[in-house]
């Protein structure tokens, strides 16, 4: 079953409710916003996996201006945090299992921790891969082998942009879970160890701001070179439908 979604600088985003996720028999789901929309600009292969997943969530307001800017339409942004605890409610309310695939075992340890006090009906399961920018094929067979193991409800990736989008899209159809998530930085917001801005910058849309303002070192360059970038990019994709569709106006005499 197909969900609602609209077209928006190429891709196919997310313009449902998540609980029509459960309409599915097993779900790709990965995430985009403007940062990662202008890597996948210049990286194939992180492009083909977010145009194919089954389902693109847009995490950003950079997103959701652009749907409202380019087409008119008027979507919802949803972060890999609304979906992971959209899924963890739901999984402990049926008493499932989900796995957490990524990240150093001593934030896993405190996610596990959480995940028990926050929902004892879940079973939860991790498991920490190597460290590294490739993984071997060694490394795949004994993640999927880990995952297939326990064949939990969700599967949540954390193990960074592109390399998580890339590898739950190569093994998808080997990974034993319903839902397969690409959640980055929300392993580290729901252990703790990094602090996701407050509930006032998320509804007011600054979430980044308040990101930037925690970690200026490592996301100055996501948000303040990439952030021009994406709106020029915008801007040109604007200016080249609008010639588009002047070109195919009828010549009135």
């Amino acid at each position: 079953m197909k969900n609602a979604t609209c077209k928006c600088l190429g891709y196919n985003v997310f313009s449902d409710t998540l609980d029509t996720l459960h309409n599915h028999r097993k779900v790709l789901v990965n995430t985009i916003n403007q940062y990662s929309y202008c890597i996948a600009e210049q990286d194939e292969e992180f492009k083909h996996a977010l145009k194919y997943s089954d389902v693109l969530l847009p995490d950003g307001v950079g997103i959701t201006a652009a749907a409202k800017f380019l087409n008119g339409d008027i979507i919802k942004k949803i972060s890999g945090a609304d979906l992971h605890h959209f899924l963890l409610e739901s999984i402990n309310a049926k008493k499932g299992s989900c796995f957490y695939l990524g990240s150093s075992e001593s934030t896993l340890d405190k996610i596990r921790t959480r995940i028990n006090k926050d929902y004892p009906e879940i079973s939860v399961y991790t498991y920490s891969p190597p460290y590294k920018s490739k993984f071997s094929d060694v490394d795949s067979e004994n993640m999927i082998q880990q995952v297939n193991d326990k064949n939990p409800d969700a599967l949540f990736l954390g193990m960074t942009a592109p390399k998580q989008e890339k590898w739950a899209f190569q093994f998808k159809d080997r990974l034993h879970a319903q839902y397969i998530c690409s959640i980055g930085a929300v392993f580290d917001f729901y252990a703790g160890t990094v602090k996701r801005p407050s509930q006032v910058w998320i509804n007011m849309g600054l979430e980044w701001l308040g990101r930037l303002v925690s970690e200026p070192k490592r996301l100055y360059k996501r948000y303040l070179y990439y952030g021009p970038v994406f709106a020029f990019m915008l801007f040109k994709e604007k200016t080249q439908t609008i010639k588009i569709f002047n070109q195919e106006l009828p010549l009135i005499d």
